[in-house]
């Protein structure tokens, strides 16, 4: 849409975009979370996922500019909506008697509708979704509109705060009493409108200047503070400014990994420690060298006191037999004479 206004002898011309500023959401839970500067904050968390655009109205036709929003999927629709929906997705107008596979259960439908004003209606394409970061950031000032809790019949310190009557001077009866409802013949009636016991809840009710925190993955405005309505109920958010002061949400650090102290022994397979065991033939193998060695210093020993056997002999003078390379025996003397 193109503007312009006269300011003194300038005409100003400009051109707006698509203003869609609003977006259905059901309230999904609520939680506690913490700001950067350590500020305690209540969250309640809002699914805005899942907008598609089901109808435009325009200027020249319906007389004003809106978009029309679907949200969420119902499993079976009425004839009015499903031939609304195959409208909104420029599918051919079919039914069960052209084609028998086409039924009111295979084209999914929008469970709700909300329609939202918009000044300009430029952009806009009909039966695409909504992106939720187009239209709210971090940081963003909205406003929540949506149904209260039923708190059934209530009486009038509980709906409206009245004070009550005194305890004392006999008023036993009286402590939750209204009190008087108005004057005597004039006007001789009850103002409408006048506070008194009655329904309470179930009231249409708008939350204004709240704030969002931060936007999850999966479409998940968390939203500063509480807004009306219970879990599961239908939500319109709608942006109405930005808070400059912003403090985003505090998050945990990813923790690095820790790197673990792998035995000699341990082998590191698929990042998994494993501990590698020799086979037995290994085992073996290395166990035979010492009874190797056993076997060495048994025989051994008989050859040693042998040694010593012939020595003692050479000092008495005595000949030791040795044997020659034929295989004979040979004396041989020793001179040296022992003292």
């Amino acid at each position: 849409m193109i503007r312009a206004t006269l300011c003194g002898r300038f005409l100003f011309v400009w051109k707006e975009n698509m203003q869609l500023n609003a977006l259905i959401g059901k309230k999904t839970y609520q939680k506690q979370g913490f700001l950067q500067d350590g500020t305690r904050v209540p969250l309640t968390g809002v699914t805005v996922a899942g907008n598609v655009i089901t109808q435009i109205k325009t200027q020249d036709k319906e007389g004003y500019n809106s978009i029309q929003l679907g949200m969420d999927a119902k499993k079976r629709t009425n004839k009015a909506i499903f031939g609304h929906v195959q409208k909104a997705l420029n599918s051919p107008k079919q039914t069960s008697e052209t084609d028998p596979a086409v039924t009111r259960t295979t084209i999914p439908s929008p469970k709700y509708f909300k329609e939202v004003r918009v000044e300009d209606i430029a952009g806009a394409v009909l039966g695409t979704e909504v992106a939720v970061g187009e239209i709210f950031t971090a940081g963003d000032i909205i406003d929540v509109t949506g149904v209260s809790k039923g708190k059934g019949w209530a009486g009038g310190v509980k709906r409206y705060h009245f004070k009550g009557g005194p305890r004392t001077h006999g008023q036993s009866d009286r402590e939750r009493a209204p009190g008087s409802i108005g004057q005597t013949t004039t006007p001789g009636r009850v103002y409408r409108g006048k506070k008194m016991a009655g329904r309470m809840g179930s009231d249409r009710v708008t939350v204004k200047n709240l704030e969002v925190i931060d936007i999850t993955n999966d479409g998940v405005l968390l939203i500063r503070g509480l807004v009306p309505g219970r879990i599961n109920s239908l939500l319109l958010v709608k942006k109405v400014g930005e808070n400059k002061k912003f403090v985003p949400l505090y998050s945990e650090p990813e923790a690095e990994p820790e790197q673990k102290d792998i035995p000699a022994d341990e082998t590191v397979v698929n990042d998994e420690t494993e501990t590698v065991k020799e086979p037995e033939s290994v085992q073996t193998l290395t166990a035979q060298p010492d009874q190797e060695s056993d076997t060495e210093t048994k025989n051994a020993e008989p050859v040693q006191s042998d040694i010593q056997a012939e020595n003692k002999d050479v000092a008495q003078g005595e000949p030791a037999a040795s044997t020659k390379p034929d295989g004979s025996e040979a004396t041989t003397v020793n001179k040296e004479v022992v003292e």
